[in-house]
């Protein structure tokens, strides 16, 4: 399996629990990782058949800064089931959602969630 990487997004939503996430917004990073073949597309050069990461990045940007979702973890469900039906070639996807500065009391870098969709291998 052959691998797309798309790394460290960043996008403006307004997603959370709380009614001041959803008012004021706030920065999220995506990364994507597209499992498919990109045998083809390397020996005929033909971005035809291989997927265009311009369109997965429009793609991303469209559904973070649309409507909001509360968790995270729905986001990001969103967000693959989205990329596995709109692109045929890839076989799976991994998504890194990072919330950088969610409403917790303390100090930490970041909170993050991350899952695999389809096949990977």
């Amino acid at each position: 399996m052959d691998y797309i990487n798309i790394k460290d997004m960043q996008f403006y939503g307004y997603h959370g629990v709380l009614a001041a996430e959803t008012a004021i917004g706030q920065r999220f990073r995506v990364s994507v990782k597209l499992a498919l073949d990109l045998q083809p597309a390397g020996l005929t050069d033909d971005l035809a058949k291989t997927v265009n990461y311009a369109e997965v990045y429009a793609l991303c940007k469209e559904i973070v800064e649309g409507e909001p979702f509360q968790l995270i973890e729905a986001l990001a469900e969103g967000l693959a089931a989205h990329i596995l039906a709109d692109f045929p070639l890839v076989k799976g996807v991994e998504i890194e959602l990072i919330k950088p500065d969610p409403p917790i009391a303390g100090h930490y870098k970041e909170v993050s969630v991350q899952i695999t969709r389809g096949e990977m291998r």
